[in-house]
Parts: structure tokens; sequence; C-alpha cells
């Protein structure tokens, strides 16, 4: 960390009245400046609480389009000009409703890796650690479209007891989690406790022999239980950004990722360097169309609504 440029991040927040915001994926150099670490929601609720005037977002471009939406009258920037997401890239808008039309009575749920545009066209918004209660919350004959990540759509139509038509999405670097790696490192690390977050591949095709070992979690559900486990060894099945954070609150434990070259490029893209230089600049603005926004804020105020 240049010692520089962490003086002048920190000079322009006060002279600003920014807040800088990091997701668990993010470098750890870009998660040391934060003020606030946490998963896309959590740091959406975040930007809606501070009273900053402006909100860094170290994410990539959904996120900071949800923080857009829950706090319209502060300034969203993003450090990356359009640092992508494979999952919420794999539908459109246009492309949902299209779905939607074969479906005509269906409920949608999205999840929040979604776009703005996908969000303004769903019933329902959810996260990875509240999808079950969502799908258990609506109502037993309707038909549920889930959308965009089809990994955790079957995972939490399975725990939720539901039939779902999903999206055939999927977050590039979870789907390359598979059965097939998860088998290889789980016999390297017998003795290891696995948390596995429900984006990846192998959280729907679970071998049956690592069951007793194995526990399906958001991120923030991973850093939860690593505080309560008694165990000390554990194999962490998401991107290995989250290793930062485990490590920062888990000092005397060791967490080995599945792969720790498996990262998301949109989050790494981020450095210590474009977070100083978009305070400096004020870019790049994230604005969303109000007539947009009120339309995604729906579908995410009935998420919160189930989930206080």
């Amino acid at each position: 960390m240049n010692p520089q440029i962490q003086d002048e991040i920190e000079q322009l927040k006060k002279e600003k009245g920014a807040i800088l915001l990091a997701h668990y994926y993010t470098r750890p150099e870009v998660q040391q400046l934060a003020d606030f670490t946490g998963d896309s929601l959590e740091l959406s609720r975040k930007a809606k609480e501070t009273k900053a005037r402006i909100i860094l977002f170290a994410g990539v471009k959904f996120m900071a389009e949800t923080a857009a939406i829950l706090s319209p009258e502060k300034k969203v920037l993003l450090p990356e000009g359009n640092p992508g997401c494979s999952l919420a890239d794999s539908l459109t808008a246009e492309a949902l409703r299209k779905w939607k039309k074969n479906f005509p009575e269906a409920v949608v749920v999205s999840y929040i890796n979604s776009t703005a545009a996908v969000k303004a066209e769903s019933d329902y918004c959810c996260t990875s650690g509240n999808a079950v209660n969502v799908l258990k919350a609506i109502a037993a004959e309707k038909t549920i479209l889930f959308c965009p990540d089809a990994q955790l759509g079957a995972w939490a139509a399975n725990a939720a007891g539901r039939k779902v038509e999903l999206w055939q999405g999927g977050c590039h670097v979870h789907v390359a989690m598979n059965k097939n790696l998860l088998s290889t490192m789980a016999s390297r690390y017998p003795d290891y406790e696995i948390l596995i977050h429900p984006e990846a591949l192998c959280a729907v095709e679970l071998p049956e022999a690592l069951k007793n070992r194995t526990y399906i979690y958001s991120t923030s559900g991973m850093i939860q239980h690593t505080k309560k486990s008694r165990s000390s060894n554990f194999l962490i099945v998401t991107e290995p950004g989250i290793l930062y954070e485990l490590q920062k609150q888990n000092p005397g434990k060791i967490f080995i990722a599945i792969d720790p070259f498996l990262v998301c490029e949109g989050m790494k893209s981020i450095t210590p360097e474009k977070l100083l230089d978009s305070l400096k600049t004020e870019t790049f603005i994230i604005k969303i169309d109000e007539t947009l926004a009120e339309r995604a804020l729906r579908p995410i105020s009935r998420m919160i609504a189930i989930n206080r």
C-alpha cells in the first residue's frame, strides 16, 4: 500500500463528504482502504444509512446501481468505467420480458446480482442469504421464474421445497467450481470444513461423501460460521478475495481457496490508484432513470419486508 495514495484518499473523503465501500471480492489493499466492507446488499444498505454525500463503490456495476436505487439523493461513483459481471450480463431486460410471456401468471424472482433493468421487470429480489425465505413466501400455487443464476436458483428451490423455472445464467468464476474440483481439493484437505457459496456449481452437485462436513452460505454467512465454528481449518468455495476478511476476523485459523486463480476480473480491476482518481474527478457517476429506479426499488423493498 502506497501511504501517499492512502493519505490522499482519506483527505479527499473528508473534503468531499465521501465514504468508500468495498466488496469482499476486491483486492486486499482496496478492502484495507474501505470504511465498510460487505456483500452487495450490505453495502447498498450502508450507502442508504450514511450521511455521506458521495458513495465511492468498489465493486461491479450492478452493485453500484443498487446503491443508487436505494440512495437517489447521493452521488454514487464506480472507480472502474464498466467493470462487468458475467452473471448480471447473462440476462437483459428484453430477454426477461420475452421469457415472462411464456409464463404470464408467473412470479419473477431476480437475484440481487442483476442489472437495474432486470430488477425493474421483477416481482421480488433475493440475495444468496435470503433466497430460500423469498421462495417460501410466495404462494404455493404460483409459478416462479428465478433469474439469472441457475445454480443459486436450483439450490434455493430444493432447500425451500419449491419448483421453479430457471434462467440458465451463472457467474463464470462460480460455475468453474464444479464437483470434480471440489472432490480433488476435499481429498487434499480431508480434515477441513468446506464452505460453499450457493452460486458455485458444486452446491447443486455436491458429492454425498462430503455432505457431513459441508456448509452452504452467502459470503456473510461464511464469515459468521467461521467465527463460531470449533474448526480451525476451512476450504472456501467462492471468489478468493473473501479470504482477506476471513483471516482478518479469524487470525488463528487457516483458510484455503478452492482455486486462487478463479477470480472476478471486474472486482480485481479496481486499484487504490483508480479509487483516488475517481474521487479526484468524481467519475464514473452511476445514474439510474427515475422511473426505472422506482420500478427496481419495488422488488428490493418486497425482499427486505420478508427478511426483516
